[in-house]
């Protein structure tokens, strides 16, 4: 009998507000506090929602939540690869 590899949790920075449960939503990385996954932001924003019609469908993700993951995934798409 095989066994699957298991991946590493996913962890990040204590000042980005992102949770990861494997038990909830298959262990999507979520907005902490709520079980919105942080994809539904950057799904809405590519389909042409404005960050405003966003925080309006997701009244549980706050303003401050959502640009912290902006800008966290900003920072990370300019650091060099390794």
């Amino acid at each position: 009998m095989w066994k699957m590899k298991s991946e590493p949790p996913l962890s990040f920075p204590p000042e980005v507000p992102i949770w990861v449960d494997p038990e909830r939503l298959s262990g999507a990385p979520c907005f902490t506090g709520t079980l919105v996954p942080v994809d539904s932001l950057f799904t809405n924003l590519e389909s042409g929602l404005s960050l405003d019609e966003y925080l309006d469908c997701f009244p549980d993700v706050t303003r401050e939540q959502a640009v912290a993951v902006l800008e966290y995934a900003h920072k990370r798409t300019l650091e060099p690869s390794a």
